[in-house]
């Protein structure tokens, strides 16, 4: 059997191994020190922001902004149905009601049916969550008017385009705070990791004084509120300062997997300007050929996945209020994800296309 393919995994090497023993060999490894600090400082800068906020994961950061805004049972918390779960979750676990809007034809959110969806609300407290969705940013301008029209607080759910663009500027710089996941098979990995960008240094020290257990800076454990321990531990974020040095060749390296792609004349979801090609989405004609490429890629012992089943279609949030979902629902059963690692080498990708040339399936958009 060949070596698996996986579909993003980590790529590190001797400049992550340097930066890390660096931080070991200072002794800042608590969720604490130097390498938090400049990782903080870089993460700003890369997003456009004022401020970032390092923390344990993409939702980490979620939890931390639904808890400072007060998200409760009193608002209604609209979002893209094509995403992961993750989105959703620190909303739904405080109660607040969900409604879930369908994809428009790039797979973000369809700000028309936002914009319909929000005049219809009968809360006053309403908060949209976009998302970058495989790392192509959504319409960040179109959505920060629609937000402001309808009284919204706006979220951008960065957290797979780390290094991406849009018109507006680059992603994570849309709306009153974003985030970004540093999962192990993002585009920048800290192992696990996350952060929140935003303008308002109100919000950055908040959230900073609640991932670190709210404790009020005196001597003495002294606490006015209840915190969480959302710290980023200082070894991690020197793994991330070494990712973030690597990012332009990474960027570079994405890019050209995805060129391979589309050189082959395969349909995937139309480009989007500047996006950091994280997963490269391949649509097949069918959800069975869909399922039989699964079958044929999984022989070969590579990696592939279909698309984030739309949430309206998961069993835990039957009940969620829908607009639209024919389009999510399509992109589901068609959608497939190809393996797009950083580390992918040319014998890698001549095994990923034998699959696809052989395949009527890989073959359905070849001139």
């Amino acid at each position: 059997m060949s070596d698996r393919i996986f579909l993003s995994p980590p790529f590190v090497g001797d400049e992550e191994r340097n930066f890390v023993a660096r931080a070991f060999d200072s002794n800042y490894i608590a969720p604490c020190g130097p390498q938090v600090d400049e990782f903080e400082r870089r993460l700003a800068a890369l997003s456009g922001r004022q401020h970032a906020v390092a923390v344990s994961s993409g939702t980490a950061a979620l939890d931390l902004l639904m808890d400072y805004f007060g998200v409760d049972s009193s608002w209604t918390v609209f979002a893209p149905t094509l995403t992961f779960i993750a989105t959703v979750g620190p909303a739904f676990h405080r109660g607040a009601r969900l409604e879930f809007v369908d994809a428009d034809p790039t797979g973000n959110i369809d700000c028309s049916l936002l914009d319909r969806a929000l005049e219809r609300c009968g809360t006053e407290k309403r908060m949209v969550i976009s998302v970058d969705l495989y790392g192509r940013c959504a319409d960040y301008a179109r959505l920060e008017a629609i937000a402001a029209k309808h009284h919204a607080v706006f979220i951008s759910d960065s957290a797979e385009a780390v290094g991406a663009k849009s018109p507006s500027g680059p992603a994570g710089i849309a709306g009153e705070a974003a985030i970004y996941s540093f999962n192990g098979n993002k585009i920048v990995t800290t192992s696990g990791g996350g952060a929140v960008l935003t303008d308002d240094p109100e919000l950055a020290a908040a959230v900073k004084a609640r991932s670190q257990q709210a404790r009020e800076p005196v001597l003495w454990y002294e606490h006015k509120r209840v915190g969480y321990n959302y710290r980023l531990s200082n070894l991690l974020a020197a793994l991330g300062l070494a990712q973030l040095d690597r990012l332009p060749a990474i960027l570079e390296n994405r890019a050209a997997t995805s060129r391979y792609y589309r050189e082959l004349g395969l349909e995937l979801l139309p480009p989007v300007a500047s996006e950091n090609h994280w997963l490269n989405v391949m649509l097949c004609p069918d959800s069975a050929s869909r399922d039989r490429l699964i079958e044929r890629f999984g022989a070969a012992n590579i990696e592939v996945r279909p698309v984030w089943k739309p949430l309206h279609l998961q069993p835990v949030f039957q009940s969620v209020k829908m607009h639209g979902g024919e389009v999510a629902a399509g992109l589901f059963a068609r959608g497939l994800c190809l393996p797009s690692g950083t580390g992918l080498s040319a014998h890698d990708l001549e095994r990923i296309s034998a699959i696809l040339r052989d395949s009527a399936e890989g073959c359905a958009k070849r001139a």
